[in-house]
């Protein structure tokens, strides 16, 4: 569909899409099957997720609403918390439209797509960060606040990043060695953050919480093991992989699922 006017059946038959870039333009290509992430399975991250569910609902009410920012920790739910928004809000419209990093000096013409149509997109870029010689970021700024075109009011940007602040910070920046105004180039690098008008910190996982998140998810999936064992076993798989954290969790939850599947195994 390499077309500025996208056929509104391909958001009615589908959640979610990405852009795909095609020389100049690009596509914007259906998700057959998107991750729905159950925001039940993400223990310990309520404030967050209960502040991204009500900013959502006022958007597809049609009511003001920000553009979000989730950062921090590696594997805390970020990413999980924004496709999960699907789960609640689909019916009323919502549909996820994923975007690349290095496809956002393409954002006027993704925006052009999306206007006129009769669905409320977010915009989600993952894993968001920029080297301080990329400038594909000056776009993204530009749909955020502050370009001269008007950004479509069907239309979010929810974005993810390890960073708070999306670029690198120097010392030498605060200490003056680097420019006569370091200031100017320390406000050049937050003019971006502070273009998404909530943003939402996602800390290191405590044990208890690890514990709690491996517990529900063996619930979940009813596995016969003692509390004892499970706990040896979850605080062993995280010290191995040097994290707690819900993705953490998962995986040794994966794990321990695929080892008691197996044939043989008592």
């Amino acid at each position: 569909l390499e077309t500025d006017e996208p056929d509104p059946s391909l958001f009615a038959g589908h959640l979610a899409c990405r852009w795909r870039r095609r020389g100049d333009g690009g596509t914007l290509e259906p998700v057959a099957v998107p991750d729905l992430p159950d925001h039940a399975d993400l223990l310990g991250i309520d404030r967050n997720l209960e502040l991204l569910r009500r900013n959502t609902r006022q958007f597809v009410h049609g009511l003001p609403a920000n553009n979000v920012l989730l950062w921090g920790e590696r594997g805390g739910g970020k990413s999980s918390a924004i496709k999960g928004l699907l789960r609640e809000f689909a019916d009323a419209g919502l549909r996820l439209l994923e975007v690349q990093k290095h496809d956002l000096f393409q954002i006027p013409r993704i925006a052009g797509c999306l206007r006129d149509q009769p669905w409320r997109f977010l915009l989600f870029c993952d894993d968001l960060s920029f080297a301080e010689t990329e400038i594909d970021y000056r776009e993204l700024k530009a749909l955020l606040e502050g370009g001269i075109e008007a950004r479509p009011g069907n239309l979010l940007v929810y974005a993810t990043s390890n960073r708070r602040h999306l670029m690198p910070e120097r010392f030498e920046e605060n200490s003056g060695s680097a420019e006569i105004h370091p200031e100017e180039a320390v406000a050049e690098k937050l003019s971006l953050s502070d273009r998404f008008g909530i943003t939402l910190g996602f800390y290191p996982m405590d044990q208890p919480t690890y514990l709690a998140v491996v517990r529900h998810l063996v619930s979940r999936r009813q596995l016969p093991v003692g509390d004892a064992e499970l706990e040896a076993a979850a605080l062993h798989w995280a010290r191995g992989r040097g994290a707690r954290s819900g993705r953490v969790a998962r995986q040794f939850v994966d794990d321990l699922t695929g080892q008691m599947g197996l044939p043989g195994t008592p």
